[in-house]
């Protein structure tokens, strides 16, 4: 991606570089447009251009792929390295989406459900309550953020008003492991691997702040949000240093385990410090968020709040169930919107987790999870699109996974067949838009790109990616891939993006018709 998530691998700690990572968007606000260079006016002579850039000394090591087709004409106007599979970081979210759209349609609206084990009679339920999720990644945002009163309303409209047991938070609907297939060990604590979850909350994120103690050798305050179980333990050893000392915060957790460690120092005037970290168990939250709504609408709970996960069952528990509540979600094509513009990983891969949900258990040999049966589910689909397996190996649907790989040309096939469905409009306003939102926010302005490449972009350490639409000078719709692996960028060398941006530029430019 472009800009955050931001990945340093084998690091475990949240420190200095780690802010800055999460600052990386507002500081590409500022970065400088590409240097305009005059559109060519034959292929002949945009390809002389593009090979000028990326032929450059600084690229020796690296491996570039481009696939550049006309949506007009379906003539192939530049290509280097097509076929070649590299890693496409988070342009691997247009295999998602194009697979979630297939699947599940663009209105198609993801339901979470209260349910009660038994019948409500006199206004007391003998049994279970049950949050059942169904992989909603928008519970708990801004336009989601009264869905656990909407539930307990509902449920005291049915006349509920004593719960003779337990609260059950349950995300089994989702089968498999929280992470995608090949996310590193490394990543898991962090905002950009969250994990996956049927009852996701506020995005899966714990928001953690950190301020200076009164004086220096005091300990530091530290802070969760929202304060709740199923947050990490703090076990802090963060100290306070004395006054325009360098902050030198440090947090850690080991993969698989609940507490977190801070250490380190902040000094004494030092502002408050923000970071952002992912949730143990976001169904164990979301269950206390609706806990307390229920007690605002004055249903009174006398069992405990527990949770059930994969690989634990839920058939005997669902078998009798009745409804007693339901919100949904934002439509798909919403959800999509949000998470390509910002390429946030929660929602793209329970969007895939949704279709492999959706998928009959049936559909594969032996043993499988919602991860595998979306995957398999993609694989159908580019099948009848056209692209042979051996051009995208797929594995999860973010892109956070480098196992993940895809020629520039299997991009290329699917946004052509993209921009042929019914929701080809929707799909591509969807993308961030150069200059103007998401993740290209600050990119190509000033430029013939601005407000007119529409692509998704994808970065992680030594790759970089952008794959989407544009309109050339002269009128022709383009479909593009631009990736480029294995390259480390030297100190005194121009910013990654701006490498791919380049190129976009020289499409956007483009006068020709030939």
């Amino acid at each position: 991606m472009t800009t955050p998530p931001c990945r340093r691998p084998h690091r475990f700690s949240v420190s200095l570089p780690m802010v800055l990572c999460l600052l990386l968007v507002s500081t590409r606000l500022g970065a400088a447009a590409p240097a305009t260079i005059p559109g060519a006016s034959t292929s002949a002579g945009l390809a002389a251009q593009i090979d000028a850039l990326i032929d450059q000394p600084r690229f020796a090591a690296a491996s570039w792929g481009i696939a550049v087709v006309s949506l007009d004409s379906g003539r192939t106007l530049y290509t280097r390295h097509a076929d070649q599979l590299l890693q496409p970081a988070s342009t691997a979210k247009l295999f998602t989406a194009a697979v979630s759209l297939s699947t599940l349609g663009p209105d198609y609206r993801i339901p979470t459900r209260l349910l009660a084990s038994d019948r409500i009679v006199n206004g007391r339920l003998n049994g279970s309550l049950i949050l059942y999720g169904m992989g909603d990644p928008t519970l708990g945002t801004a336009d989601n953020a009264g869905w656990a009163d909407q539930l307990a309303s509902q449920a005291a409209a049915r006349g509920l008003r004593f719960v003779h047991g337990d609260l059950i938070a349950d995300d089994s609907y989702f089968t498999g492991p929280t992470f995608g297939a090949g996310w590193e060990a490394g990543d898991l604590q962090s905002w950009f691997a969250v994990p996956s979850s049927a009852l996701s909350v506020q995005e899966n994120i714990v928001n953690v702040t950190v301020s200076p103690g009164a004086a220096a050798g005091r300990p530091a305050q530290l802070e969760l949000a929202p304060p709740a179980d199923g947050m990490p333990v703090v076990v802090s050893q963060l100290v306070t240093s004395a006054v325009r000392t360098p902050n030198d915060i440090n947090l850690y957790r080991a993969p698989g385990e609940d507490s977190l460690h801070a250490f380190g120092s902040i000094a004494a005037d030092a502002p408050v410090q923000h970071f952002k970290l992912a949730m143990v168990d976001p169904a164990l939250v979301a269950g206390m968020q609706l806990r307390q709504a229920l007690k605002r609408h004055g249903i009174h709970l006398t069992g405990k709040l527990r949770t059930l996960h994969w690989p634990q069952g839920d058939a005997a528990l669902l078998a009798h169930a009745d409804s007693v509540g339901e919100v949904l979600s934002p439509p798909l094509k919403d959800i999509l919107q949000r998470g390509l513009k910002r390429s946030q990983n929660l929602y793209l891969q329970n969007l895939l987790l949704s279709v492999g949900a959706h998928e009959p258990v049936t559909a594969m040999a032996g043993f499988s999870n919602s991860e595998s049966r979306g995957i398999e589910a993609l694989r159908q689909l580019l099948t009848q699109i056209g692209i042979p397996p051996s051009a995208s190996l797929i594995g999860e649907g973010t892109g956070l996974s480098r196992r993940n790989l895809a020629t520039p040309n299997a991009l290329v096939r699917l946004l052509v067949y993209l921009a042929a469905q019914p929701y080809a409009d929707m799909l591509r306003e969807a993308l961030p838009i150069a200059g103007v939102d998401g993740t290209l926010l600050g990119h190509m302005r000033g430029t013939a790109a601005e407000n007119n490449v529409h692509a998704k972009t994808g970065s992680m350490a030594y790759v970089h990616g952008l794959a989407g639409y544009v309109t050339t000078a002269a009128g022709e719709r383009l479909a593009f891939a631009i990736m480029l692996n294995n390259y480390q960028r030297a100190d005194d060398a121009p910013s990654v993006g701006s490498e791919a941006d380049a190129i976009a530029v020289l499409l956007a430019s483009y006068r020709g018709r030939d």
